[in-house]
């Protein structure tokens, strides 16, 4: 610590003026980005914008993320990734991956390398996504916890996104901010000459240690299930009784203390969720949702009476639905309760259970505040997926006990589309920007995404995140702030030579990574380790990728990487398990990256 403190004590006596003002609003955007109350998006783009009315930079470095190509082919590439997730184009290859046979190692063999090798050219996202179902109905009838697989797929993802340029929208922020910063563009598969071995070794390391430092935790879908036949009951209307013939409000049945109402079966059709002006008639079966001691005092409410069933959960049922949802990053739900958002009215479902840390929530759901990562229990029409599954509210929608989509007729089209932006930008014909934006339009033309869809495919938080932070970094590179904390590795990680500087840069890169965005934190480590690289005799092409691989590398808690905080709920994880897999493959990184970038780009 000392030795950091001298280094940038010897540096910041020639410090400027704007270098000061830099590191004051970049430290005020980490802060708020850690805190995580905010839009990512608002704060990134009120950072630079403070920066450009302090005059540290002008108006075309502040907006230039905004012309450069990685926000658009992070754009377009969203949009194919929709396509293929839509049409269920990799349902085959994921659904045959695990089979029937072998222990908990060979299911996890054939499974992650799949994984990751699709990972390498679609976002991660949608892949995860698809696999969430299809390992927890094969896990449940295995009889194994569903715990052992989903962080492993999660992280096997992560990995495969290592292999190419496209393999995540980091790789190609990356490599925009090196054409900018005069260095040459990253061929298609060169970031994979450290990101192969390190899927390689990294899956390896997987299916070796993650039956044994995973613990067995129940499922989201199991716990609610045992917890449902202790707070689910059915309640029937007694014809010309005090209830039959009103409202669900003008009955008082829409803001009972702990409990409220699910479903209303008519015997003909059942409707959930049920709004305030639904009529309830005599016979109509009650489905109500909530702690014990509330759900008990309903046996004595005028004008209902007890159907006498212990739990009436029909995961199966054609007309009612639930789905578990988890909140992510950039939802509008976190920091607000579900009575603050109005969420019953607003979203057209009722949240029968929140799930948290791995354990349900026992509380009154109106008065939790959702926090990232939080599950949700929901119960609606089939059709809220659909409705909400590409909006940023949710980061995943999955119907509970539900099965990834069938393959359609137009599945081959975003797989063409995606074959053909590779092949074209790896014999360089077209660059990945071009083809990209082909391959987008030509599946909107075709009719595989309707323009709606298309728009909703592409994750616009993340476009303004990612061109927003090209201004930062643009920031720390004309203030000369880049280059004062790069003298300050040089000098706190000279003595082990320049694989020594490499690791600080390593490090800063995993540390920063874990607290904010990864594209964020690509961007903001970027202009120090090609300074740092180049004052040591590293090539700073070498240093640049090391960057982009590191911030890609997320594996120590369910907020670093957004598959991470999908597969929390679902598998019951808590924050510690995390660590439990993450730290060794963590470590494996650091040490395959600082090892092997020296060899590959030896300048």
């Amino acid at each position: 610590m000392c030795r950091i403190g001298d280094a940038m004590a010897h540096y910041s006596l020639g410090v400027t003026t704007e270098a000061w003002l830099t590191l004051l609003v970049t430290l005020g955007v980490l802060g708020f980005l850690i805190r995580g109350r905010t839009s990512p998006a608002v704060i990134v783009f009120g950072g630079v914008l403070v920066l450009l009315v302090l005059g540290v930079i002008d108006t075309s470095e502040a907006l230039g993320g905004f012309s450069n190509p990685a926000p658009i082919t992070v754009a377009a590439l969203y949009v194919l990734a929709g396509a293929v997730e839509k049409t269920g184009a990799l349902t085959p290859l994921l659904q045959s991956t695990m089979g029937d046979k072998g222990t908990i190692r060979m299911p996890l063999l054939r499974t992650l390398g799949p994984t990751a090798g699709a990972s390498a050219f679609l976002n991660n996202t949608p892949i995860v996504a698809m696999m969430i179902p299809q390992a927890a109905s094969w896990a449940a009838r295995r009889g194994i916890s569903v715990s052992k697989f989903l962080m492993p797929i999660s992280f096997a993802a992560v990995l495969g996104g290592t292999i190419t340029l496209i393999g995540t929208s980091t790789n190609l922020v990356v490599a925009g901010q090196m054409e900018v910063s005069g260095l040459e563009p990253i061929g298609f598969f060169e970031i994979g000459a450290i990101g192969l071995p390190l899927t390689v070794v990294g899956l390896a390391l997987i299916i070796a240690i993650a039956p044994r430092v995973l613990p067995a935790r129940k499922s989201l879908m199991d716990e609610f299930t045992e917890d449902a036949k202790r707070f689910s009951v059915e309640m029937i209307v007694e014809p010309d009784g005090r209830v039959d013939g009103k409202t669900v409000t003008q009955a008082r049945l829409r803001h009972l203390n702990g409990v409220f109402l699910a479903s209303v079966d008519r015997g003909d059709t059942v409707i959930a969720p049920v709004r305030p002006e639904t009529v309830l008639r005599g016979g109509n079966r009650l489905h109500f949702v909530g702690r014990a001691g509330n759900v008990v005092d309903l046996q004595e409410m005028p004008g209902l009476r007890s159907a006498e069933l212990e739990h009436v959960l029909d995961m199966e049922s054609p007309s009612v639905s639930y789905f578990e949802a988890v909140v992510g990053s950039r939802s509008p739900l976190v920091g607000k309760t579900l009575a603050e958002v109005g969420f019953r009215s607003s979203y057209q479902a009722a949240v029968v259970a929140i799930h948290r840390d791995g354990q349900l929530v026992d509380a009154q759901f109106g008065q939790v505040a959702l926090r990232v990562g939080d599950t949700l229990i929901l119960v609606s029409d089939p059709d809220f997926r659909e409705r909400w599954a590409d909006r940023a509210d949710f980061l995943l929608v999955a119907p509970m006990a539900g099965k990834p989509p069938k393959a359609t007729k137009r599945a081959w089209i975003p797989v063409v589309a995606l074959a053909a932006v590779i092949l074209l930008a790896a014999f360089g014909i077209l660059d990945i920007l071009q083809g990209a934006l082909i391959a987008a339009i030509a599946v909107v033309v075709l009719g595989v995404l309707t323009p709606l869809e298309a728009r909703r495919a592409v994750d616009l938080e993340v476009i303004v995140v990612i061109a927003s932070a090209f201004g930062l970094a643009a920031a720390m590179s004309s203030s000369g702030l880049a280059d004062v904390v790069a003298n300050g590795l040089v000098d706190t990680f000279d003595w082990l030579g320049p694989r020594g500087v490499l690791l600080g840069i390593v490090i800063a890169t995993v540390l920063i990574t874990e607290m904010i965005t990864n594209n964020a934190a690509a961007l903001l480590m970027l202009p120090i380790a090609i300074a740092a690289s180049a004052a040591v005799g590293l090539d700073p092409r070498g240093a640049a990728i090391a960057v982009a691989v590191m911030a890609s590398a997320s594996f120590l808690t369910p907020i670093g990487y957004q598959t991470n905080t999908m597969v929390m709920g679902p598998g019951g994880y808590r924050f510690t398990d995390y660590v439990r897999l993450g730290l060794p493959l963590t470590l494996t990184a650091v040490v395959l990256v600082v090892l092997l970038v020296p060899v590959v780009w030896s300048g």
